[in-house]
C-alpha cells in the first residue's frame, strides 16, 4: 500500500519558495528533514521536487539500473559557461561526455596523481611561507588561502599553468568571476524567465563573469599551442587524444568547457574541504593532538614524500570524518528512469526530480547513531569505515557520474594538511565560533579566521577576547600582541598572564592582573591559554586564570588543557606559575575541574608552583575577596623571587579630555553584522506578579541555532545607573575623553569616547565592591569618617558589602568627600561581561528568529537605597522596542542539552519560571514535527510557577495548544496556590507526587532535561534519590550511586542564579 509523500503547506502559484533559504537552501532543506523526516516534496512555480535524506533512501536511489543523474536547474544555468563538459553533461546521451570520461579517466590514476606530488607542494609552500611571513597576529581567512591553493594547484598540475594567486593582493579576477557566476546560477535557477529579463545590469554582470573565465581557459589552450609542457598534462591529453571507443577526438569548445569543469569542480570542493577540517580540528583538541603526533611521529622534521601518501590512518579517518560532516557538494540529483516506489511505500513518477540530500543523510542516526553531528574520527578507524552500511558515506557523488578527480582532491588534500600541522599551530580568531556556511554550488565554512603561529618561532601570545561581543574595535584586523608598555619597560621582568574564559569573568581577572602588572616591576603579555599550547613561556613567571563548565576547558582554553593532559616527563622545568580557578559550587561534581587539573598538571611535570591555587566560588560571598587574598599573595611572592618591589596608587589609565561635550561620538563597538533586530517584547506576567517578558529577535545573516542553545547578550547599564556615576564624579554626560593604557585593558583606547558611552557600555557599575576596590579607596583622599566607614565595611565584608551588593558607586555616593579620579575608578571596575539566555524557540518554528523568555530584575536594593536594584541586562532588554538593534550571538549550548533525534524518546522536562525558555524551544521542535505528521512520542513537564492567575507562562496559547496536540502533560506546582496543583509547592514535591508517571516514562526510554537555579536542581535529584530508596530499600549514598549509574547519559542540567 503506497502513502503520499508529506508536503509543507504551500502558497498558490509560488508553492513553497517561502520555505527556502535565498542564500542557504541547504539548510532549509536539512530543518525540512527533521520536521517532515527522511522524505518531503516541495514545489517550486509549480516545478514537483522529491527530497530524501536518510541512507536507505540514499542507499536505493544509488541503483543506477532504476535512476540516473538529472542535471539540476542550478546546473543548467552553469552550462551557459561550461556546455557539456563532464560535471554539467546531461549524460551518455551528450556524446562528448563519454569521449571525455573515457580519454581524462586514466589521467587521475594513482600512478599519474603522484607524479603531480612536486607541482602541488609547489604550491603548498606558497601558502606556508604567507602564514611564515603573516606570523601569529595575522588574521587569515583560511577559506580565502585554500581558494588560493586548489585553484593554483589544479591550473598547476593539471594545465602546467600557474595563476600565482599568492603573489596577488586580490584574488585572481577569474577566481572572483567564477564564485559570483555559482552564485548567480544558483539565483537564476529559481527566477522566473519575466523577471530575469528585467535585470539588465545583472545579466551584463553575469556575461562578463563568463567572458572572464572564457578568456583564462582561452589563454591556458594557445598558451599550450604555442609552448608544450615538457610532460603531458590534462590539457596535451584533450588535444592529442583519441576514444578507443569512437576514434574521434575533442573539439576545442569542448575542451575549453572541460578545463573550465576542472577549474570550478577541481578546486572549489578541495579548497571547502580543507576548511572544514581545520574547523573541525580547531573546535576538537583532542583530534587535532592525535593527528599532531602522528604527523610528528611519522615524519618528524623532514618534508612530506610522495611515497608518505595514505600512510597517515588518523590523518584519512579526520578527512573522511570532515567529509561526512561537511560534505561539500551536499545534495546530487537523481530521477527515476521509471515510474518507481520509493521505502516501498512513496510513489514516484518517471522523470520527477529527486534531490538526495547528502549533507544530512550522512548525519542519520541509524547508521552514526546518536551523536551523529558529533565530529569523532575513530568511527572512520580500525575497519569501520570499510563496514559501513553501502552508500552510507558518498561526499564524491557516486557511480559512472562521480567525481573522476577524487585522487587528485584525495593527495592534495593530505599533503596540505600535513605540511600545516608541521609548521603551524592553529587557533580560531574568536573561541566561540559556531559554523556557519556559505553556499554556491557547493558549501563551506562562512566568516571562520585563524591565526597560524610557526611551530619554530618563540612563544607569543594571543589576547584575543573571550567573545566578539566584548571587541572594542568595530573591525579588529589582528588580535592584540598583549601590553603595550611606556616608560622604562624594558627594564621590567616579563610576566605572562593566561586565562580561559567564555563569559569574561576570568578574562577580566586576568586583565586586571596584567594592567597591575607594572606597578609591581613586571612587563606583562596578556593571552588565552590556547596561543601559549606548545609553547608555554619559560622567560618569566605565568599567572592562570580560568573556569570550567560543565566541567569542560573554556572554548579558549581546549587545546591548552588537551596538550597538558598529554605532555610526557619535566616538560615544563624551569616554568614558575600560578593558578586563580573561577567557578560555582552548584556544579558539585565539576567544581574546579579545570583550574585544579592545570594545577596539578603543570606541578606533575616540573613547573614551581608560586603560591597555592586560588578558588573563588560565583556563588559565595567571598568571591572577589578571594581573588584580592591570592593576587595580593602572589604580588608579595613575586617581590621576593625577582626583587621587584611595589608602587602604591593606581596609575594604569592615562585619561585626558578630548572636548567638553558639544560633540557627541558615536561608539559602535560591534560591525553591523553581529546585530540582531528586536521583533517583539511583550510581558507574559499578569499585573503585580514578577515580570517575565517574551521577546523575539530576526537574527543576524547567516546565524543559525538548535533548540537548546543560548542567546550571548552584550547589555548596557541602566540610564539612571549611569547618570548617578556621572553625577558623583562630577562629569558631564557629554564630555569627551581619549584613554591610553600601560597594560591590556577592555576599554577603547585611543579614541575619542563620551563618558556616557564609556559608562554605559564597558564597565559594571552594579557588582558588589571587593576588598581591594576598598583598599583603593581607603588609599585615596578621605576625611576621618569616610575612613572609619571604609574600615567598618572591610572588617565585615560578606555581610556588609557582598550580600548587601554594595557597589563602588554605593560606597562613593554614602561618602562623598572620598576623592578618586575617573582613572581610579575606572580601574576598580570590572569590565561589561556578556550575559547568556537560553532560547525559548526552535528553528524548525523559524530559522531566522530566535525568542527569549526571562525574568526582569527590578527589586528592592539589599543595601538598603531607596532606588530598587536592576538587573542590567534584564532591564536592558525589558526596554527593547521593535525595530531595536542588539548586539548579540548564539553560543552552543552542553552536547546533552538538546532533544535527541529520536522522535519516539519522551522528555521529562523540569523547570520553575524563566527556567521555561528550553523546555519551550524543545517542545515547539516536538509540536512542528507532529504537525507535519510524525509520530512523537508525549513529554512530561513539570513547571513551577506561583499561581495559575500570575505566571503560568504561554498557558492560555502555546502550552494549551501542545497539550491539545497530544505531545506534552503539563504538570504545574504553584508555590502560592498549591490547592491548584494537588497541594504540590515545588517541582520536587510534584515529582514525588507524580512519581509513577516519572517511572514510567524512564522505563520507555525517556531523557530528562532540569533548567533552573541550583537549588531546583538538587531538590529534583533528592525527589528521585528519595524514590530510588522507596522502591529499592537503599542507604543514601547507594541511592545517589544508583540514580548517577542510571542516568548516565540520560539526565542534562543547565543551572543559573
Amino acid at each position: 500500500m503506497t502513502s503520499p509523500i508529506p508536503s509543507p503547506p504551500a502558497v498558490p502559484f509560488l508553492g513553497h519558495v517561502t520555505k527556502l533559504d535565498r542564500d542557504l537552501p541547504i539548510k532549509s532543506f536539512d530543518l525540512l528533514a527533521q520536521q517532515y523526516g527522511e522524505i518531503y516534496q516541495l514545489s517550486i512555480f509549480g516545478n514537483k521536487s522529491v527530497f530524501i535524506s536518510s541512507r536507505d533512501l540514499v542507499n536505493e536511489v544509488s541503483d543506477e539500473k532504476r535512476f540516473k543523474k538529472k542535471v539540476s536547474a542550478g546546473l543548467k544555468e552553469v552550462r551557459n559557461a561550461a556546455g557539456d563538459g563532464l560535471f554539467t553533461a546531461y549524460g551518455p546521451e551528450e556524446p562528448n561526455w563519454g569521449i571525455a570520461h573515457r580519454l581524462l579517466m586514466p589521467c587521475f590514476g594513482t600512478a599519474n596523481v603522484n607524479n603531480m606530488f612536486d607541482d602541488m607542494m609547489d604550491v603548498i609552500s606558497q601558502l606556508v611561507l604567507k602564514w611564515e611571513r603573516f606570523g601569529a597576529r595575522e588574521m587569515i581567512d583560511p577559506a580565502a588561502d585554500f581558494t588560493r591553493l586548489t585553484l593554483d594547484a589544479i591550473c598547476l598540475c593539471a594545465m602546467s599553468y600557474r595563476l600565482n594567486s599568492f603573489y596577488r593582493d586580490e584574488p585572481h579576477q577569474f577566481a572572483t568571476a567564477m564564485t559570483d557566476f555559482l552564485i548567480e546560477s544558483g539565483l537564476r535557477a529559481n527566477r522566473l524567465t519575466l523577471v530575469q529579463a528585467m535585470m539588465p545590469g545583472t545579466n551584463a554582470k553575469y556575461e562578463e563573469d563568463q567572458r572572464i573565465m572564457g578568456e583564462l581557459v582561452s589563454d591556458i589552450l594557445e598558451e599550450h599551442r604555442a609552448h608544450p609542457p615538457a610532460k603531458p598534462d590534462l590539457v596535451q591529453v584533450m588535444l592529442t587524444g583519441r576514444d578507443k571507443e569512437t576514434g574521434l577526438g575533442l573539439t576545442d569548445t569542448n575542451i575549453k568547457q572541460n578545463l573550465l569543469t576542472f577549474l570550478i569542480a577541481g578546486h572549489e570542493t578541495t579548497s571547502g574541504m580543507l576548511t572544514f577540517t581545520l574547523y573541525f580540528l580547531l573546535k576538537n583538541p583532542e583530534a587535532m593532538r592525535k593527528l599532531r603526533e602522528e604527523v610528528d611521529t611519522k615524519l618528524g622534521d623532514r618534508p612530506m614524500g610522495v611515497h608518505d601518501v595514505n600512510k597517515f590512518p588518523y590523518l584519512l579517518a579526520v578527512m573522511r570524518e570532515s567529509l561526512r560532516l561537511g560534505p561539500t557538494a551536499p545534495i546530487r540529483t537523481v530521477t527515476p528512469v521509471e515510474d518507481t516506489v520509493l521505502g516501498g511505500k512513496y510513489p514516484v513518477e518517471k522523470d520527477v526530480t529527486i534531490i538526495v540530500g547528502i549533507y544530512t543523510a550522512h548525519k542519520d542516526p541509524k547508521v552514526w547513531g546518536e551523536d551523529a553531528d558529533k565530529f569523532r574520527p575513530e568511527r572512520m578507524l580500525d575497519g569501520k569505515f570499510k563496514a559501513l552500511p553501502p552508500n552510507a558515506w558518498q561526499p564524491f557523488g557516486y557511480g559512472m557520474r562521480g567525481c573522476i578527480g577524487r585522487p587528485f582532491a584525495w593527495q592534495e588534500a593530505q599533503m596540505a594538511l600535513v605540511t600545516i600541522i608541521q609548521r603551524f599551530d592553529l587557533v580560531m580568531h574568536d573561541p566561540t565560533y559556531e559554523l556557519e556556511l556559505k553556499q554556491t554550488l557547493t558549501i563551506k565554512p562562512h566568516n571562520f579566521y585563524i591565526h597560524a603561529h610557526p611551530r619554530k618561532d618563540k612563544p607569543r601570545l594571543l589576547a584575543i577576547p573571550s567573545s566578539t561581543l566584548l571587541t572594542s574595535n568595530p573591525a579588529p584586523e589582528q588580535a592584540s600582541s598583549g601590553a603595550t608598555v611606556s616608560g622604562d619597560a624594558a627594564s621590567l621582568h616579563p610576566l605572562y598572564v593566561l586565562y580561559g574564559s567564555n563569559t569574561g569573568n576570568s578574562e577580566a581577572f586576568a586583565q586586571r592582573l596584567a594592567s597591575a602588572a607594572a606597578s609591581h616591576g613586571f612587563r606583562a603579555s596578556l593571552g588565552t591559554l590556547d596561543s601559549a599550547t606548545s609553547h608555554l613561556p619559560k622567560d618569566g613567571p605565568v599567572l592562570i586564570v580560568t573556569a570550567s563548565f560543565e566541567g569542560q576547558p573554556a572554548d579558549n582554553a581546549k587545546h591548552f588543557v588537551e596538550w597538558l593532559e598529554n605532555v610526557k616527563d619535566n616538560a615544563f622545568s624551569g616554568i614558575k606559575y600560578a593558578v586563580f580557578g573561577c567557578g560555582n559550587k552548584d556544579w558539585v561534581n565539576t567544581y574546579q575541574r579545570i583550574p585544579t587539573l592545570i594545577d596539578r598538571l603543570l606541578g606533575e611535570h616540573g613547573a614551581t608552583r608560586l603560591v597555592d591555587r586560588g578558588q573563588g566560588d560565583a556563588a559565595a560571598a567571598e568571591f572577589f575577596e578571594t581573588f584580592d587574598m591570592w593576587e595580593k599573595t602572589v604580588w608579595e611572592k613575586l617581590g621576593l623571587e625577582f626583587g621587584t618591589t611595589s608602587k602604591t596608587g593606581t596609575d594604569g589609565l592615562e585619561i585626558k579630555t578630548v572636548s567638553a561635550g558639544t560633540e557627541r561620538a558615536e561608539i559602535l563597538r560591534q560591525k553591523d553584522a553581529a546585530l540582531g533586530t528586536v521583533v517583539e517584547n511583550k510581558v507574559l506576567t499578569a499585573p503585580g506578579a514578577p515580570v517575565k517578558r517574551h521577546i523575539e529577535f530576526d537574527l543576524p545573516k547567516g546565524m543559525t541555532y538548535r533548540a537548546g542553545d543560548y542567546l550571548a547578550i552584550l547589555p548596557v547599564n541602566p540610564d539612571q545607573v549611569v547618570r548617578r556615576a556621572i553625577v558623583r564624579l562630577g562629569l558631564s554626560a557629554e564630555q569627551e575623553i581619549e584613554i591610553n593604557s600601560v597594560g591590556p585593558t577592555s576599554l577603547p583606547v585611543k579614541k575619542p569616547i563620551s563618558i556616557y558611552n564609556l559608562l554605559s557600555g564597558y564597565v559594571e557599575l552594579q557588582q558588589p565592591a571587593t576588598t581591594r576596590d576598598l583598599e583603593v579607596l581607603l588609599s585615596a583622599k578621605n576625611s576621618a569618617t569616610s575612613t572609619q566607614a571604609l574600615k567598618d565595611l572591610s572588617s565585615d565584608y560578606s555581610e556588609k558589602v557582598f550580600k548587601k551588593r554594595l557597589s563602588v558607586l554605593d560606597v562613593l555616593e554614602e561618602n562623598k568627600d572620598i576623592e578618586v579620579s575617573l582613572s581610579t575608578f575606572l580601574e576598580m571596575l570590572p569590565s561589561m561581561r556578556i550575559r547568556q539566555y537560553s532560547i525559548s524557540s526552535s528553528p524548525l518554528w523559524n530559522p531566522e528568529r530566535v525568542s527569549l523568555t526571562l525574568s526582569v530584575v527590578d527589586a528592592p536594593a539589599l543595601s538598603g537605597r531607596d532606588e530598587p536594584f536592576l538587573g542590567v541586562a534584564s532591564t536592558f532588554l525589558a526596554g527593547l522596542r521593535p525595530g531595536d538593534k542588539v548586539q548579540l550571538a548564539v553560543r552552543a549550548s552542553n552536547a546533552a542539552f538538546h532533544p535527541p533525534s529520536d522522535l519516539s524518546t519522551p522528555l521529562v522536562m523540569i523547570c520553575a519560571g524563566s527556567g521555561l525558555a528550553p523546555m519551550r524551544g524543545f517542545l515547539q521542535e516536538r509540536a512542528m514535527q507532529k504537525l507535519a505528521g510524525r509520530d512523537v512520542a508525549k513529554s512530561l513537564l513539570f513547571f513551577g510557577c506561583r499561581s495559575p492567575r500570575e505566571d503560568l507562562l504561554y498557558g492560555d496559547s502555546d502550552m494549551k495548544e501542545w497539550r491539545e496536540l497530544g505531545i506534552v502533560d503539563i504538570r504545574p506546582a504553584f508555590s502560592r496556590s498549591s490547592t491548584d496543583s494537588e497541594n504540590c509547592r515545588y517541582v520536587q514535591d510534584r515529582i514525588r507526587h507524580d512519581k509513577e508517571l516519572v517511572a514510567k516514562a524512564f522505563d520507555e526510554g525517556a531523557k530528562f532535561y532540569v533548567c533552573g537555579a541550583g537549588k531546583i536542581a538538587a531538590g529534583v535529584k533528592q525527589a528521585i534519590v528519595d524514590y530510588i530508596k522507596e522502591r529499592k530499600p537503599t542507604d543514601e549514598v547507594q541511592a545517589v550511586a544508583i540514580f548517577d549509574q542510571i542516568m548516565e547519559g540520560r539526565y542534562a542540567t543547565d543551572i543559573f542564579e
